[in-house]
């Protein structure tokens, strides 16, 4: 995707559903241009004008008086129904700032790293399905978005991402806190522009909403520098989206003939699997009423987690390198995968070649770049997989269909895995198996709180033994696997989700990346409860090391090698140095007691729970390998 300096280049995806906009009184307009003005719609489509929001003493200017592009740009944000953002303010964005002051209806909430704000502005977007906003200054602070917009890009996340740069003059003589963010972010974002004439402002920020959200969703940077912020002029609220190409190559909806083909496939065949994954967020009710009127089992992607309730008889819950057994046996076995919001990511699929090599493949997705890219389909579908659900159900109920399908005997010979092959764990003594930490949290929420996790072991047990009910439960960087994620994408959540019960599951050195957010959680009263298994290890690279390496320790170890009998570092009395309140527990007959007590507290609560570090997720395929190398036994105990 091309860089625009206030022009918009174009670009593949699907019209997805945007909030409500906001409408502002309209504004005096330069004669030329009187004539034609409306307010501007943060979609493709322009619906009949929504109520305007209250008049407030904290603007001083009147509608027909020119405001500094600051005030323009989040005039145009309140117009795109933005209620919160994530900013931290600097240099060159405080006019951002001060024009945020001035709004009735936005709120900023003050993270104290731009990566923690982004981060957040994650979460927000994959608990809610709206656009989340995040604002920087220039140089290290949008440097500090980077991470956040490779995550969001990866995994199909709808951002805006704001960034104050240095003024127009200034760009390239490598000025204080200049950094070229447009060049650095060009290849981690779906599109980005460069303001350089205030009279884009309305124009870039509609394009930037509409490009985030529709199509496969995706981060928009744009970045402003400080003198257009500065400058004065009288918004223009009608100026069109300039997308020509972009909204051309929107796909359609799929054809009747092509859903047809699909239902014949699964009539023929007699060991379908529904192979879901994170496209499929807006699109639970369809899949579910999908499986119930095909009887087909379902296995989920990390991101796919609660698309399909995993307590439901046809789940098989995550399949991939630590799926259960019984989902990578029924790929394995499986004579039809229809794939739907899928992109055959190599965590899911190991050896590509021993993927799914029995099956006939229905790849349904909304970006043509994604069909046959790392796996050859049969039939192919390029649209939004809720359109194709809802044809293929209205197909399947249509007066026309006299499908009748019967898997009786392969739902008998999965319930026959199941059995064999359960999701378990050891227990020694005293000690806590994280497994079980989990558990408990699952059965005293009753599998209804939100869950963000960080990246490691404590990712995949979330994973394994929470019970995911509905789409946006969990919450995670699937994609670019960035530790630090959890604790302010749960405090984003929270925000997005007013009295919600969000549980961060971490690890000790996942949190220790982004600690600083409880300052933000304990000033906002957020429900966010952060729930830490705390090895003292980097246990993911540990379980290699165990593995593949001879367990040779290779910087993995995170405590204090000078007492190893130790707690290092320690999370309660730096959580009480945040006023959050804090507990440790060290033996399972603890558990119980201790989440309790965490989830019936109110406002942000951590609780540090040690779990041996020799703890294995199993189980597990290679790298690289196949379902016949799965490793179902073993831990940090024994030697291999």
């Amino acid at each position: 995707m091309a860089t625009a300096t206030s022009t918009a280049v174009a670009f593949s995806g699907a019209t997805a559903t945007l909030p409500k906009p906001r409408t502002l009184p309209r504004h005096l307009l330069p004669s030329s241009r009187r004539a034609l003005a409306a307010p501007i719609r943060c979609s493709a489509v322009s619906p009949s004008p929504s109520p305007a929001p209250p008049a407030t003493a904290l603007r001083p200017w009147g509608p027909s008086e020119p405001r500094k592009g600051a005030d323009i740009l989040v005039e145009a944000l309140e117009r795109c129904g933005i209620s919160d953002v994530f900013a931290y303010p600097g240099g060159a964005s405080m006019e951002i700032h001060q024009a945020l002051t001035s709004s009735p209806l936005i709120t900023n909430h003050l993270f104290r790293h731009e990566q923690g704000e982004a981060f957040a502005a994650s979460g927000y977007a994959r608990a809610s399905g709206r656009v989340g906003v995040c604002v920087a200054t220039s140089g290290p602070g949008a440097t500090n978005l980077v991470s956040a917009l490779a995550d969001a890009l990866l995994d199909s996340i709808p951002m805006v991402a704001i960034t104050g740069q240095v003024q127009r003059r200034m760009i390239g003589t490598d000025a204080f806190q200049e950094t070229p963010i447009v060049e650095v972010t060009r290849s981690i974002t779906k599109h980005n522009y460069l303001v350089l004439d205030v009279e884009d402002i309305p124009r870039v920020i509609q394009e930037a909403f509409f490009l985030a959200s529709s199509g496969r969703p995706g981060p928009v940077l744009v970045d402003i520098p400080k003198d257009i912020q500065q400058q004065m002029a009288v918004p223009v609220w009608d100026a069109p989206m300039s997308l020509p190409g972009y909204i051309a190559r929107l796909p359609k909806p799929p054809a009747t003939e092509l859903l047809e083909q699909v239902l014949r496939l699964v009539g023929e065949e007699r060991r379908p699997i529904l192979y879901v994954g994170g496209g499929c967020s807006a699109s639970g009710e369809d899949v579910r009423r999908f499986v119930e009127l095909t009887g087909i089992p379902v296995t989920t992607t990390l991101m796919g987690l609660g698309n399909f309730p995993s307590d439901d008889p046809l789940s098989l819950r995550m399949l991939g390198m630590h799926g259960t057994v019984y989902a990578n046996y029924a790929v394995d076995k499986a004579d039809l995968l229809l794939a739907f919001g899928v992109r055959f990511d190599d965590r899911v699929t190991g050896k590509i070649e021993a993927f799914a090599s029995r099956s006939k493949i229905v790849h349904i997705d909304i970006d043509p770049a994604e069909i046959g890219k790392n796996k050859q389909p049969h039939v192919s579908i390029c649209a939004d997989v809720k359109l194709a659900l809802q044809g293929l159900n209205a197909v399947l109920t249509g007066s026309k269909c006299d499908k009748s399908f019967d898997f009786a005997s392969w739902h008998d010979e999965l319930e026959q895995q199941k059995r064999e092959f359960p999701l378990g764990y050891k227990t020694f003594g005293e000690a806590i198996p994280p497994q079980y930490a989990i558990q408990v949290l699952d059965e005293l929420t009753k599998g209804e709180a939100i869950i963000a996790t960080g990246v490691g072991q404590h990712q995949m047990w979330a994973a394994q033994y929470y019970t995911y009910k509905r789409p946006r439960q969990v919450l995670s960087s699937a994609g670019l696997g960035a530790m630090g994620f959890g604790l302010p994408a749960a405090a984003g959540t929270a925000v997005a989700n007013p009295g919600v019960t969000v549980v961060d599951i971490d690890g000790d050195g996942s949190f220790l990346m982004n600690i600083q957010e409880l300052a933000l959680i304990r000033i906002e009263n957020l429900p966010v409860k952060v729930m830490i298994l705390n090895n003292q290890h980097l246990g993911m690279v540990v379980q290699w090391e165990d593995r593949f390496y001879k367990a040779n320790r290779a910087h993995t170890y995170l405590g204090n090698p000078e007492n190893e009998s130790e707690i290092y570092p320690d999370f309660v009395t730096i959580a009480k140095g945040f006023n959050v309140p804090a507990v440790r527990v060290t033996k399972r007959s603890e558990v119980r007691a201790a989440i309790k007590k965490m989830l019936e507290t109110p406002g942000p609560y951590l609780l540090d729970i040690i779990v041996p570090h020799q703890e294995h997720v199993l189980p597990m395929i290679p790298s690289g390998g196949a379902f016949k190398d799965i490793i179902m036994e073993g831990d940090g105990r024994i030697s291999y």
